[in-house]
């Protein structure tokens, strides 16, 4: 009794030590910094809003996480002024939902009060991020490479590393020189994937090149052979891993000087898209695709694929090209 009740006062203090059960949840789980950040803010804002109704976190129901979610989706989201998407909001409760599936298997409470909650419904063949055509990933890569400054070689070989290999953003300023290598003829890069997964792509011959490119100019503005470079592959102007937010500065800077459009609104998961989507275009089969992107369900990567509906894909006119075949 003396546990379930150090267990309450530490939930309803999430910052409350030393049991901080919701740290215990994410040490639990194979998770990218970028995501433990995502979750701990996640389980924050449920805790708050219990704690501004005085409800017990461990004494909560479905009713009560329902009633949350409808407060959710009526939140406006600070970045857009609009009210959250489903797809926000089901991420929220999905990690609500992996919190206290933890507390189970802890005991702490008898049930997951998310399991009977009504959640959103989130169109699994929809994703909001803005695609981009061949042409405009062509269009980008060549601003990147007319582009001049400090920073010029860098944001060639980062773009090139998104163009080519469709890496997350978080995969990408995760890299390290140490992570490059050759693997049977081929440049490599390996790198630990979304769920904790070890990940290895090649390296395309004009990705190598940026790569290359980079490192040895670095080199040289370090005084040292390439050879001695060591920690992140993609450095700052003070030699700090670059991060996150300044690759999605880059992607929509570029992509403004290459006349695109919708500029202001891509991102460099933009990119991973157009990746999937070219891929499938040239004919590459859906299960290699599914591997380079590092997805678990081969359906997240037909989401990924934005001319899947194209009717030039139908695959009636294979059948019907092989029956005419057989009657010629």
């Amino acid at each position: 009794m003396d546990l379930v009740r150090t267990r309450r006062a530490a939930l309803a203090y999430p910052g409350g030590e030393p049991h901080d059960f919701t740290e215990a949840w994410l040490r639990n789980r194979r998770l990218s910094e970028h995501t433990r950040v995502a979750y701990r803010r996640d389980i924050a804002g449920w805790l708050a809003w219990c704690a501004h109704r005085k409800l017990d976190p461990l004494g909560v129901n479905f009713l009560d996480v329902n009633e949350y979610a409808r407060a959710l989706e009526s939140t406006l989201d600070p970045r857009s002024g609009r009210p959250l998407t489903p797809a926000t909001v089901a991420r929220k409760l999905s990690a609500l939902s992996s919190w206290y599936g933890f507390l189970v298997k802890l005991r702490a409470v008898d049930a997951n009060p998310v399991s009977g909650a009504d959640r959103p419904h989130v169109d699994r063949d929809h994703s909001a991020t803005v695609g981009l055509t061949p042409e405009e990933v062509d269009a980008l890569l060549a601003a990147a490479e007319a582009d001049t400054g400090p920073t010029a070689a860098r944001n060639r070989a980062a773009l090139a590393l998104l163009a080519d290999l469709g890496l997350r953003v978080g995969e990408l300023v995760s890299l390290d020189i140490a992570d490059l290598g050759h693997e049977r003829g081929h440049r490599s890069v390996r790198f630990i994937g979304k769920g904790g997964r070890p990940r290895r792509r090649a390296l395309t011959p004009g990705t190598a090149y940026a790569v290359d490119a980079y490192l040895a100019e670095r080199a040289v503005a370090d005084g040292v052979p390439v050879g001695q470079l060591s920690g992140p592959l993609l450095v700052t102007a003070s030699g700090g891993r670059l991060d996150r937010h300044a690759v999605f500065r880059m992607v929509r800077r570029l992509a403004q000087a290459a006349g695109i459009p919708a500029w202001a609104k891509l991102s460099p998961h933009s990119l991973r898209h157009a990746f999937a989507t070219t891929a499938r275009a040239e004919g590459v089969p859906l299960e290699d695709v599914q591997d380079a992107m590092g997805h678990a369900d081969p359906r997240t990567t037909r989401r990924y694929d934005r001319d899947r509906h194209n009717l030039d894909r139908d695959p009636a006119y294979a059948i019907w090209a092989a029956r005419a075949r057989r009657r010629g």
